[in-house]
């Protein structure tokens, strides 16, 4: 079984893991702010405060060409995280220190947050749609929604970027993991809201001050982004076939 690390503090905060925060920060930001001002100009657009049959299709795209993005960008210099519940799971595969994990998770808030605020300013104000689950759809429904979509989306990065045995898969890694995001969101968007993101629905939370079943998108992303990294890890990778904690993904 891969080792899971803690880490050292001279390791989270040398030059290279400074920069590491700064473009997972500005990843996520891009992301957020395109995934979330789709919905907002869809919503404008329509002066419909629900999503129809194409407003799915089109914020479910806007969301995988952003993400897409949001990989390439900083993939050389983070991994490309852009999400808690990726590096939760690359955390829990030995992929990367549980210190400087953290330190993604704060500078992938504050990215999302910032965005969240941006999108407010410069949209003059109009409401910042936040994750919900559907009329009818349980929380319990929902977190397990959310474990399953981001568990497709954890194990991809795994199979595409992390797995030593990737091959040619590593250069189109950026392209399948935003192809999986935009499949989730058509599947399970009517549904739980198909999040897979903490930071994708912690900011739009904080820029509207509602925080109405927000913890769905704690629990359930990472829950199935432990297990995707639990399982890739020790069934295809195991313990002595990768350096645990490089610095690629």
């Amino acid at each position: 079984m891969p080792a899971i690390a803690f880490g050292r503090f001279d390791d989270s905060f040398c030059f290279a893991s400074l920069k590491a925060y700064i473009a997972e920060f500005i990843s996520t930001l891009l992301f957020v702010f395109a995934g979330v001002g789709s919905a907002i100009a869809y919503n404008k657009l329509t002066s419909d405060s629900a999503l129809d049959p194409a407003g799915l299709v089109a914020v479910a795209v806007c969301h995988g060409f952003a993400l897409f993005v949001a990989v390439a960008i900083a993939a050389n210099i983070s991994g490309g995280h852009v999400n808690p519940a990726v590096t939760f799971g690359l955390a829990v595969g030995g992929q990367i220190t549980i210190l400087t994990g953290l330190f993604y998770w704060v500078a992938q808030l504050l990215g999302a947050v910032v965005a969240s605020f941006l999108l407010t300013f410069v949209t003059g104000g109009l409401a910042t749609p936040i994750h919900g689950v559907g009329a009818g759809v349980g929380a319990v429904q929902g977190v397990v929604m959310e474990i399953i979509i981001t568990f497709a989306l954890v194990y991809t990065v795994y199979a595409t970027a992390v797995d030593p045995k990737k091959g040619s898969l590593g250069t189109i890694a950026p392209l399948a993991i935003g192809l999986i995001v935009g499949a989730n969101i058509l599947a399970a968007g009517p549904f739980s809201g198909g999040s897979m993101n903490p930071a994708r629905s912690f900011g739009p939370a904080v820029a509207s001050g509602d925080f109405s079943g927000h913890w769905i998108y704690w629990v359930g992303p990472l829950i199935g982004g432990g297990l995707a990294g639990l399982v890739y890890s020790n069934v295809y990778i195991g313990h002595g076939d990768h350096a645990p904690l490089s610095s690629e993904f």
